[in-house]
């Protein structure tokens, strides 16, 4: 009864029922069932998996069930639309039996590459494809060096020591000022180059007031030499 509204997807939350019958909590038993080595104790017998494979051949994914639910979402939103659905132009905030389809579409057609080949395969079928500007945007943000809190405390002061010593000591700096700040970065070779970063420094000093009782004494003294109060 489950997947025969569901488009034959056995991709249940774990709280789901049918009747009163806790179908959710069956399948997640069943699918840890199968991960167990054939022949052991507790492991799903070939009969059953057979069986739950005629119904829906990725019952058990290697991927998170999660995804293969919002999957079935998403291919439910197609087969409705007589598969004139254009993935790319998808509205924001287009919502589907509560899934959020535009941001989850959008995220499969930027990590094509991390898919397994099964769920590339999947999405190909009901029109959903890479997108290459997307895909290099990731990559782009995946490449670019995470920055510490540490690392964000002293570029923030940083940004302090320059606005203070360009507008003064007693200049109020507003909540949504941004301060552009120029870092000499030297490469493997020992060349130097120059960048620019942008530093919102309004939102730095509030978030920093909110979480003071966190900064050690130096940091404090840091803030304090240039004309923080509340340090």
């Amino acid at each position: 009864m489950w997947a025969q509204g569901r488009g034959s997807s056995l991709a249940a939350p774990a709280r789901a029922s049918v009747g009163g019958y806790a179908i959710g909590t069956w399948l997640s038993e069943l699918r840890a069932a199968a991960q167990a080595p054939a022949g052991e104790q507790g492991a799903l017998s070939p009969e059953r998996r057979r069986a739950l494979e005629e119904i829906d051949p990725f019952w058990c994914p290697t991927w998170p069930v999660t995804w293969q639910r919002a999957y079935a979402t998403a291919r439910r939103w197609w087969l409705e639309s007589d598969g004139r659905v254009d993935w790319a132009t998808l509205p924001e905030d287009t919502v589907y039996e509560g899934e959020q389809l535009d941001r989850w579409v959008r995220a499969q057609r930027a990590g094509w590459a991390g898919l397994e080949e099964d769920q590339r395969g999947l999405l190909t079928a009901i029109g959903i494809e890479a997108d290459s500007e997307l895909v290099a945007a990731k990559a782009a943000a995946e490449a670019k060096p995470k920055v510490s809190r540490t690392d964000r405390f002293a570029l923030g002061v940083a940004a302090l020591a320059q606005f203070v010593g360009r507008e003064g000591r007693g200049a109020k700096v507003k909540r949504q000022h941004v301060e552009e700040l120029e870092l000499v970065t030297i490469g493997v070779g020992g060349e130097e180059t120059v960048e620019t970063t942008s530093v919102s420094l309004g939102t730095f000093l509030n978030n920093t007031k909110a979480r003071r009782a966190k900064l050690t004494p130096g940091q404090l003294a840091q803030l304090a030499e240039h004309g923080v109060e509340w340090a």
